[in-house]
């Protein structure tokens, strides 16, 4: 069900997670995704996974929640491991049937890139979303793009705009679920004939939640406009973020990571298939 993909959702903990200066967790995962577009080794990719396991064990969040963000690119995963799989050319020929030429090195491209976007997708929910809420988050992005208002760029609105996206994925999810379920009941089938058809069942789900989306935003509009909100001039905040020591301590973290992987870059690795 669509109702158990937790992608874009909070979940308030006092983990040391939880804790940490939302700017510092923006950075983290800067730093963590740089790092993975850097891996071009297995021992990269290694360190990487238990970077991002020792992380989930700080969140103490749930394994089975982390499981359920990854449903919704579980399509891209496949398409991406299938297309450098078979595209994918080398030295070692594994497996020749007709047109399909199977190498060993598509099939370590293929491992490669497929675990790249696990870790990217995953990673990014547990250092941001999973334990920032979206004010904090929109707090730590606006003050960590405040040089930029020296040229005018309206960063309190970017960073607004960004955060209310996040936070709109959760209840679009929930708003297409109950659409299906509405469509259910009235005869509608969502598993059953061949694509087109399935694609065709589809229209009577999207027309309503744009109507649905559109709406949303409309009275968020008009909630805000009645709280007196016009833009970030003049707001002050009830939380001051501080940076701590532990701050600092995961900021050097995340540039030594990135270092790392970069030295594993150029340290052989056989892997036999």
């Amino acid at each position: 069900m669509l109702k158990d993909v937790t992608l874009g959702q909070y979940f308030p903990g006092t983990s040391f997670l939880h804790r940490v200066d939302p700017r510092t967790k923006v950075l983290l995962s800067l730093c963590y995704i740089v790092a993975l577009f850097c891996v071009k080794s297995a021992l990269g990719m290694l360190l990487c996974a238990l970077t991002l396991v020792s992380f989930h064990a700080a969140s103490r969040i749930p394994v089975r929640t982390v499981a359920n963000g990854i449903k919704p690119i579980l399509f891209i995963l496949i398409f991406t491991f299938l297309i450098n799989l078979f595209w994918t050319r080398g030295e070692t020929l594994l497996v020749s049937w007709k047109f399909i030429r199977i190498y060993r090195e598509g099939v370590v491209t293929a491992l490669m890139m497929a675990v790249r976007i696990l870790l990217l997708v995953t990673g990014s929910s547990i250092f941001l979303t999973y334990t920032t809420s979206p004010i904090m988050l929109t707090d730590a992005l606006e003050q960590l793009l405040s040089p930029l208002k020296k040229i005018k760029v309206p960063v309190h609105d970017f960073s607004m705009m960004m955060t209310i996206a996040l936070r709109f994925i959760p209840t679009l999810i929930e708003e297409t679920d109950r659409i299906m379920d509405a469509q259910r009941a009235r005869g509608a089938s969502f598993s059953t004939g061949g694509l087109i058809k399935r694609a065709k069942a589809l229209i009577p789900v999207l027309i309503p939640l744009f109507v649905c989306a559109f709406k949303r935003a409309d009275d968020l509009a008009v909630a805000m406009e009645c709280r007196c909100y016009r833009g970030g001039e003049g707001r002050t905040r009830m939380t001051v973020l501080r940076f701590s020591f532990a701050d600092y301590l995961l900021m050097v973290s995340g540039l030594a990571l990135i270092a790392v992987v970069i030295l594993l870059n150029h340290v052989p690795l056989r892997i036999s298939l």
